[in-house]
């Protein structure tokens, strides 16, 4: 192996590896504030990309009808328990704040020539389209389940998991699709050709975890949900609004996949099924850090991309195996450092 062949693959490995970087943080963001593994975190990434595909080949995306879906149902929830508190009036509200973007959006797409809009404004939409379904997957499922096991909370993932799998092929296809690229040029750094694309994915990863360390370290929002993450029971004490927490965890971790799906788009191709392999690779970066660490977890996740980039050179066959291997003897050692650990509810 020479130096230009090891150069292109830390190249192609810290490039994937700022992705599950980016899932990684979402999945210990999600399970500090709400106890769940979000096993559904790479279909968010998987429809951010199906769905700008679509909106690049100017056909209306299924996502739209999945937001409405999820609106009504959720909006049907919430005026039901209004109703029966005697706060009627606040049904309107209820009406406006569910159904409100998805209608504007609805009413956009039907208006314009979606394969003739501007790269930036097709990336908006899909961004549009994909984190509302975060906030509105916790109000529908998790919310009703929040004070449960972790166990139960992980079966429920798998169940939505599988749930977001079968929506996806019914409203994409089995077909593969890549996204256009954000960034086509290619400079030559010696005899090494990087990709902007590549050098793109890299530097937004690094931009969005520094934007998160900022947030939860500097930002009252943040630090109240660090706050919930910590203790659950002594925020609900203090009056910070523990549902209000988990629907802004899985907004986020929806926005964040929502990001990654537009910058992985354009570099393989996605199915309707490739969000379980994602979600699978940015958890074992996040057991790294114990589910709990967000520098460990996103530098973990690089070390993994690397990893694997070298795996599928030398042993593609067995890359899935070598890189699913790391988490045994980090669960060992996390276990013998914590024997007695007790499940918090």
């Amino acid at each position: 192996m020479d130096i230009s062949i090891l150069a292109f693959l830390a190249q192609d490995g810290l490039t994937t590896g700022a992705i599950y970087a980016l899932v990684a943080l979402a999945l210990v963001l999600v399970f500090s504030v709400t106890r769940t593994i979000l096993v559904c975190q790479g279909d968010f990434v998987t429809y951010s990309a199906l769905t700008l595909a679509t909106l690049q080949l100017g056909l209306m995306p299924g996502t739209l009808w999945l937001l409405i879906g999820c609106s009504l149902a959720a909006c049907t929830l919430d005026s039901i328990a209004a109703w029966r508190r005697g706060q009627s009036r606040r049904v309107p509200g209820l009406l406006v704040r569910y159904l409100g973007l998805p209608m504007m959006l609805w009413v956009v797409l039907d208006t314009f020539e979606l394969a003739g809009l501007p790269a930036v404004l097709q990336i908006l939409l899909t961004l549009a389209l994909v984190t509302p379904l975060g906030p509105l997957l916790y109000r529908l499922v998790y919310q009703r389940v929040a004070e449960t096991s972790v166990l139960l909370l992980l079966i429920v993932s798998v169940a939505v998991h599988i749930t977001l799998v079968g929506l996806s092929l019914l409203m994409f296809g089995a077909e593969g699709v890549r996204t256009d690229a954000l960034a086509e040029a290619v400079f030559m750094l010696g005899e090494l050709p990087v990709g902007l694309q590549s050098l793109l994915v890299i530097a937004s990863a690094l931009l969005l975890i520094g934007l998160l360390y900022a947030f939860f370290g500097h930002s009252l929002y943040g630090k109240a949900l660090r706050a919930t993450a910590l203790n659950r029971k002594g925020a609900q004490l203090v009056g910070i609004p523990t549902q209000l927490a988990g629907k802004a965890a899985f907004g986020l971790a929806a926005l964040i996949g929502a990001i990654s799906g537009v910058l992985i788009g354009p570099l393989t191709t996605l199915y309707y099924d490739s969000g379980f392999l994602i979600s699978l690779k940015g958890f074992v970066a996040a057991i790294f850090g114990g589910l709990a660490s967000y520098p460990i977890a996103a530098a973990s996740a690089f070390f993994v991309g690397v990893l694997e980039s070298f795996a599928n050179f030398g042993a593609s066959a067995y890359k899935e195996v070598i890189v699913f291997t790391l988490v045994i003897p980090v669960l060992l050692w996390l276990s013998l450092k914590h024997p007695h650990l007790e499940e918090q509810h």
